[in-house]
């Protein structure tokens, strides 16, 4: 079975750790792995990849490959190297949240087709969108609650033990947590993007992105969150979708939670996910919902999803 990369940054390079680490698990289902080809920016740099990785500047390779995982992250070139490939009927897995949300346009019927693999895209290796796109569907889904960003998790944290948010941000962008701007972190965007890709399995499987009414963090001073604490309270980052009418209503928005909120114990440090359905009752999905094995862990998870036969992730009709 010949893979191709897109990207090989923290993520690409944990994919190709873990594909070297399966082998003997694809090995047992008769398959063998061939990365064909990794696409890289600069053929100079150094990075930790198994030897003999084939690092190439080319995207031709992708035309020999039967599966292409991608983890290059932006929207526009991406999807320039994956439309034609995923025209020809060829499978895709990805983590790309941003590109999943903003262009879905272009890939949906692609997606409808099972063609488009993309657990990773939320919550990493936490598996949320699985069970929303299959037995979840039996029950009458009535709201969720998420803190979906890691690095507004560890800003407002800091915050609770006496950090001003410039402090804060300084310190996760110092630790890597946060990008340079942070604005797609902070600002909420991150979140709302996947917020977006989640309403598709269980409210309208053409959920916009712009549906979405997008509030940061940037306003939350030490007062806010000293005040919170205070009542027994914490300040999150927390997407929610909720019936709104005859539709739905998503928002990304700091909130203040009772300490005893599932947001604020299982996601004290982590991603957590509150999904409310009539008939399966409250579920609470809490995990890593960042960083490089993580992420790899759901990619190539869904790698083997692909090998076995399952269709990729299915939004709602």
């Amino acid at each position: 079975m010949t893979v191709g990369l897109l990207g090989c940054g923290t993520v690409g390079q944990n994919v190709l750790r873990l594909l070297e680490r399966r082998r003997g698990v694809f090995a047992s289902m008769g398959v063998e792995v061939e990365v064909a080809g990794v696409l890289v920016r600069d053929l100079t740099r150094e990075r930790d990849v198994p030897p003999g990785t084939p690092l190439r500047d080319d995207p031709a390779f992708l035309q020999e490959c039967a599966v292409v995982i991608e983890a290059l992250g932006g929207i526009e070139a991406p999807l320039a190297l994956l439309s034609p490939y995923l025209r020809s009927g060829r499978p895709v897995i990805t983590a790309n949240k941003a590109l999943l949300a903003e262009r879905w346009d272009d890939l949906r019927e692609h997606a409808l087709a099972g063609r488009l693999y993309y657990e990773a895209a939320v919550m990493a290796g936490t598996p949320v969108i699985g069970p929303m796109s299959t037995v979840l569907r039996a029950s009458t889904f009535i709201r969720l609650q998420a803190v979906l960003n890691g690095t507004c998790n560890y800003v407002l944290s800091q915050m609770e033990a006496g950090k001003p948010y410039a402090d804060a941000l300084a310190q996760a962008q110092a630790l890597g947590y946060a990008e340079d701007p942070p604005t797609l972190d902070v600002g909420g965007f991150d979140t709302a993007h996947k917020l977006t890709v989640l309403a598709r399995f269980c409210a309208h499987g053409d959920f916009p992105y712009s549906a979405v009414d997008i509030q940061g963090i940037e306003g939350v001073t030490l007062e806010h969150v000293q005040e919170a604490k205070a009542a027994g309270q914490r300040i999150k980052l927390v997407a929610e979708l909720s019936p709104d009418g005859d539709g739905w209503h998503a928002q990304v928005a700091p909130q203040r939670l009772p300490m005893t909120h599932p947001l604020c114990n299982e996601g004290a440090s982590r991603n957590a996910l509150v999904y409310e359905g009539e008939e399966c009752g409250p579920l609470i999905f809490a995990g890593g919902g960042a960083g490089g094995m993580v992420t790899a862990s759901a990619m190539v998870g869904d790698l083997l999803d692909w090998v076995i036969g399952f269709p990729g992730h299915v939004p709602l009709h």
